[in-house]
């Protein structure tokens, strides 16, 4: 049998001639930019697709790209520091299985198998450990970025340290991540679930905060299914299960919540139990799903979205968003909700305030006491004639102090948007890694250049690109 200390020797053998290849695939990426001369935009080309929401008339398909598809590589994992280095590219699927291997997994790990470590920085990914951890990027030590000059900085809380916490949820337009370092955590084989019910949010909510102040479970989430039925979803680590539900195929996990008051799952399983999707699973019919439903999953439906994405609805798209809520203004957001949305279920992840995170203004968090969000996702919401739940999501956060991942539709005036982002920090890290604005600042990019919209030049002007 390995000791802990010969694994660890195993794996640190092997960076030396990672590095070798890795430090070759980064030269190449940074040559290129080094080159270029054209200011006009350019986009990153990945492996698999983005867990964004595809966009009919997205800009970025038209760009100029920069190939990151070989950035796919683990390249250390140290089971005694419990820290896993590796590129981009790498799937958390592909991580939690090597990372299982020594008894350990990423700290928070996305509900879908092909989200991207780097994906899961430059965007926002949590999941039922966020209540202790926060999301992803809090879980990260290092980054290695790549700036539009052809720069390699390594950052860090100690080293750049102002671009380190930027890079998060700037969505590819501060430089390329090149490579990251982030903690593990230990793991047991399997996953005990338990689901609570609450018939009333404040019994939900008070739940919610027992557990966040224990920190007495491993895991927690839950799911809205109506203004009266709240189901609280809690998994500790254990050795051993009397049997194991699986959920690729047949079953769905998210129909289960409701009908359960326990399950036990393998611990790779737990992970990705929403992989084939969080609220409702495609195909519904049994024979459907006899057919279809091992092929109908995350990574096959975004796909057919980007191949397919000239059939995409030009107007009116389904309603797919995750907002932030402060944990005592929950409650006025959901009367909101109930009142004027009513479409469930309604996913629900406690987010722990792990700092007051650099990218959100100062006005913003002025209004924020709480340390606790909860992250309430909906998926699938059919629009209405002569109705925006985009907007109007958009416009109750801003009641609530509330905010919003930017992965789908985006409708914010530069004005608003820029008084919840911190654009006087934004602007600040930008002059250092994208001064001629080849990767578009935040605000075109999420909001105007996914809509296809014409973009702002440097000087106000509308450009066409």
């Amino acid at each position: 049998m390995h000791t802990e200390s010969a694994l660890s020797a195993r794996w640190l053998e092997k960076p030396a001639r990672h590095d070798a290849l890795h430090a070759a695939k980064v030269e190449r990426i940074a040559r290129q930019l080094r080159l270029r001369t054209s200011t006009q935009p350019v986009s990153l080309k990945k492996k698999t697709p983005p867990h964004q929401v595809p966009k009919r008339h997205d800009r970025r398909r038209s760009d100029e790209k920069i190939d990151l598809s070989d950035l796919d590589q683990i390249l250390e994992i140290d089971p005694v520091a419990m820290t896993c280095t590796a590129e981009p590219a790498v799937t958390f699927d592909e991580v939690v299985r090597a990372t299982m291997r020594h008894g350990l997994v990423p700290i928070v790990v996305p509900e879908h198998k092909t989200i991207t470590l780097g994906g899961s920085v430059a965007g926002c990914s949590i999941e039922s450990m966020s209540f202790q951890y926060g999301g992803f990027h809090d879980t990260c030590l290092e980054y290695e970025l790549i700036t539009a000059k052809g720069e390699v900085l390594s950052c860090s809380p100690d080293r750049h340290a102002l671009i380190f916490q930027m890079i998060h949820g700037s969505f590819g337009t501060l430089g390329i991540l090149s490579k990251l370092k982030f903690r593990l955590v230990r793991a047991a084989p399997h996953v005990h679930v338990k689901y609570e019910t609450y018939t009333t949010l404040d019994a939900f909510q008070q739940a919610i905060w027992r557990h966040f102040t224990a920190q007495d479970v491993d895991y927690m989430d839950g799911q809205i299914f109506s203004p009266t039925k709240h189901v609280l979803c809690l998994g500790r680590f254990v050795e051993k299960a009397p049997y194991v539900s699986r959920y690729d195929w047949l079953k769905a996990y998210c129909e289960s919540i409701p009908k359960r008051s326990e399950d036990f799952l393998t611990t790779y399983d737990y992970l990705f139990r929403y992989d084939r999707g969080v609220t409702h699973v495609t195909p519904k019919s049994l024979v459907g799903r006899a057919l279809f439903g091992k092929l109908v999953h995350s990574d096959s439906m975004l796909r057919a979205a980007d191949r397919f994405h000239r059939f995409l609805p030009a107007k009116n798209p389904s309603v797919i968003v995750d907002v932030f809520v402060p944990f005592s203004r929950t409650a006025e957001f959901m009367d909101w909700y109930h009142r004027e949305v009513h479409y469930y279920p309604v996913w629900c992840v406690p987010y722990r305030r792990m700092r007051d995170y650099e990218w959100l203004s100062p006005r913003w968090w002025a209004g924020v006491n709480d340390p606790l969000f909860l992250d309430l996702a909906v998926y699938g919401l059919k629009q209405q004639p002569g109705r925006n739940f985009y907007k109007e999501f958009e416009g109750e956060l801003l009641q609530v102090n509330g905010t919003k991942t930017l992965i789908s539709y985006n409708y914010y005036d530069e004005q608003t948007f820029w008084s919840l982002w911190n654009k006087a920090t934004y602007q600040a890290v930008k002059q250092l890694t994208d001064p001629d604005n080849i990767f578009r600042d935040l605000y075109t990019k999420t909001c105007r250049a996914a809509l296809g919209l014409q973009e702002q030049s440097p000087s106000g002007g509308a450009t066409v690109h």
